[in-house]
């Protein structure tokens, strides 16, 4: 079982439904969280301008911009992890609100203990992940623990991704999970269980549509024609391949 959170972490809530907001916010602080909600994009965007905030839970159907506009806004501006929470099922709205870059996506009515375990497989992946080493931070010794692939170049101790030629390519957090999932097991044909089991643990649904957005997102930042991926290969019945040969030091 995953341990409850080491320090108390910041949940942004928005979602103009006030039972929700306070049935969250409960739920949530009881779980040693800390919980703010609001109900619109402007609000959402000051509550980020005043502290930091861990992950953004997003109801897709607010007044004013819409929730898909709001997490276009949230990658291009914030970049933190973000749970799409919302009354729509439709695939469709799964499915572009991952390819927009969150990191998953909830229907409601939600059982609680599952969007519980949920945002802590996030909140894990995004520790994972990182972000860019902060300006004041040590330099690392120069090439320390990089890894070079296909054209690139990763330095896992500042959770950077660059190409060759020193330009920054921006990575999710769950796109950073799968790219490192893929370096670890180069050349070796990975089933999607085993990716999403590897991604999300035992907390991925039955239906988890994420791995397959990420890795199509990750494509389209890695390959020269994503059309014709010769990076991460689709082996039809089997999963995928990460062809490259990743040189460490």
């Amino acid at each position: 079982m995953d341990p409850s959170p080491t320090r108390e972490q910041h949940l942004l809530v928005v979602d103009d439904d006030v039972d929700i907001l306070d049935l969250v916010r409960r739920y949530f602080g009881a779980q040693g969280f800390r919980v703010s909600g609001v109900a619109d994009g402007a609000s959402m965007r000051a509550a980020l301008a005043q502290g930091p905030v861990d992950l953004v839970l997003l109801d897709l159907g607010l007044p004013g911009e819409d929730g898909l506009d709001l997490t276009r806004y949230l990658r291009t501006h914030w970049g933190g992890p973000v749970i799409i929470v919302t009354g729509r099922g439709e695939s469709v709205d799964r499915v572009v609100g991952l390819e927009l870059g969150a990191d998953d996506y909830v229907t409601k009515p939600f059982d609680l203990r599952e969007l519980l375990a949920r945002i802590r497989s996030v909140l894990r992946r995004s520790r994972s992940a990182g972000t860019a080493a902060s300006a004041d931070a040590a330099p690392a010794a120069a090439d320390e623990g990089m890894v070079c692939f296909a054209g690139f170049r990763l330095d896992p101790a500042a959770r950077e991704l660059r190409t060759d030629g020193g330009e920054p390519v921006a990575l999710t957090a769950g796109e950073y999970a799968l790219l490192q999932v893929f370096l670890d097991r180069p050349n070796t044909v990975l089933s999607r269980d085993h990716l999403i089991s590897r991604l999300h643990g035992r907390d991925a649904g039955p239906y988890d549509r994420a791995v397959d957005v990420q890795i199509g997102r990750l494509r389209r930042k890695l390959e020269a024609d994503p059309a014709r991926p010769a990076l991460i290969k689709s082996v039809r019945g089997a999963g995928y391949l990460f062809t490259a040969r990743p040189q460490r030091g």
